[in-house]
């Protein structure tokens, strides 16, 4: 898994999965946003409809050494 560098998050990594914290959690997530210090990543856990319609759910706020972009 690749490690999530902020300054190098683009628009188009928008919608892209990831997972929090693979070697203790692994919690899967989509991002929606990022400002200076925060990724904001929406987790679906088993919900079908966030999965399908992630930008329409509240994203938390996360640290971006704490997240890894799945393949």
């Amino acid at each position: 898994m690749k490690k999530v560098i902020l300054k190098k998050l683009t628009k188009s990594d928008i919608g892209r999965r990831v997972v929090y914290k693979p070697e203790m959690e692994n919690e899967e997530g989509i991002i929606k946003s990022w400002n200076d210090t925060y990724v904001f990543v929406v987790y679906p856990g088993n919900n079908d409809a966030k999965k399908e319609h992630w930008d329409r759910y509240t994203a938390a706020a996360t640290k971006p050494e704490d997240i890894f972009f799945l393949k």
